[in-house]
């Protein structure tokens, strides 16, 4: 329910700007209560805000803070949040793009891998990370600038175009949004067990 852009204002409305920042417990669920405090306002019914700060928080923290330090980088938050957020996918690789971008918009081999190492760990929670060509992201940040003749630097369309071929390191990205897709798609067809018509979701 979260939209990709609402996301992104609630960092701007925090300054949460430098990267490599580190957010205290504190200062993560003040960002997440205005987010769901946000989403309250247009799915009351849904959205009961304490308890979606606190499911969040736990995720955020198993994912990016597993020696439980009470601290989780601003890059990390930024990709996890923006990572499930509601958009379109290629609207999604540019915000992430964006992120580790530097100043002039290009993306180095350090930057790219930062992106990846970060993104491989909402897997690695779940233990489906061995699915996805495990946690070395060496592999993929070589394809992407071998694909682009090997430049020190990539643009966002570079990124975006080598984002397209789905990347094993990122392909449960992409794998999610069909996923999300799936679940409301309607099929007109009977199952043969329950009789149910149509199939509602994956068939």
């Amino acid at each position: 329910m979260l939209d990709l852009n609402a996301t992104n204002e609630a960092f701007i409305q925090h300054k949460v700007y430098q990267n490599d920042q580190l957010l205290s417990v504190q200062d993560v669920v003040s960002c997440l209560t205005t987010i769901y405090s946000q989403m309250e306002e247009k799915h009351k019914e849904l959205v009961n805000v304490p308890l979606c700060v606190d499911m969040c928080l736990n995720w955020l923290l198993n994912v990016y803070d597993t020696g439980r330090t009470g601290k989780i980088r601003v890059q990390s938050l930024k990709i996890a949040l923006m990572s499930l957020s509601k958009g379109l996918l290629e609207e999604k690789y540019r915000y992430l793009f964006k992120e580790v971008a530097g100043p002039t918009e290009m993306c180095d081999q350090r930057q790219l891998g930062l992106l990846l190492h970060d993104a491989i760990q909402i897997p690695r929670q779940l233990g489906e990370v061995a699915a996805f060509g495990g946690s070395n992201i060496e592999p993929s940040v070589r394809s992407c600038f071998q694909q682009n003749n090997n430049k020190p630097e990539i643009n966002v369309k570079q990124f975006i175009d080598w984002m397209h071929l789905e990347p094993q390191s990122v392909v449960w990205l992409p794998v999610l949004h069909r996923v999300a897709a799936a679940e409301t798609a309607k099929h007109q067809a009977k199952c043969n067990i329950c009789k149910e018509c149509p199939i509602v979701g994956f068939r």
